[in-house]
């Protein structure tokens, strides 16, 4: 399993790289391998308001349909429109190509509730 450093993560298993006042988010390489093949991803529109660990789409593979939580709150400014052809990039890429949106971040104090690498990995160790 591959958890860059750099990152944040959530308990969700979702991952923020922050760059200013923005922030890119995606699912983790181990949420993905739990997925298996994911088929469709559900993300909110452009403008759309995110409130932190609140739901802001859903995930689908093969073997089940899974809630997006959100790791920070912010204003969707994009959404990773090629997953919407291309859904498999999320397994193939989850921290490159398979990202899922950008937020402009409303709160960067939030970043503090979230694990960093090392963190993330000791949360997965004792969740197994």
């Amino acid at each position: 399993m591959d958890f860059p450093k750099g990152l944040k993560y959530n308990s969700e298993h979702i991952w923020v790289k922050v760059g200013g006042d923005n922030a890119l988010i995606g699912i983790t390489d181990h949420a993905q391998d739990q997925l298996g093949d994911i088929i469709y991803v559900d993300l909110p529109e452009v403008g759309y308001e995110l409130e932190q660990n609140e739901s802001f789409g859903t995930i689908e593979s093969a073997k089940s349909v899974s809630e997006l939580y959100a790791p920070v709150g912010g204003h969707v400014i994009s959404i990773n429109e090629s997953l919407k052809d291309e859904p498999e990039l999320v397994n193939e890429e989850p921290y490159d190509s398979g990202w899922l949106l950008k937020v402009k971040l409303t709160n960067e104090d939030e970043l503090n509730n979230l694990m960093e690498q090392s963190q993330y990995e000791e949360y997965l160790k004792s969740s197994e």
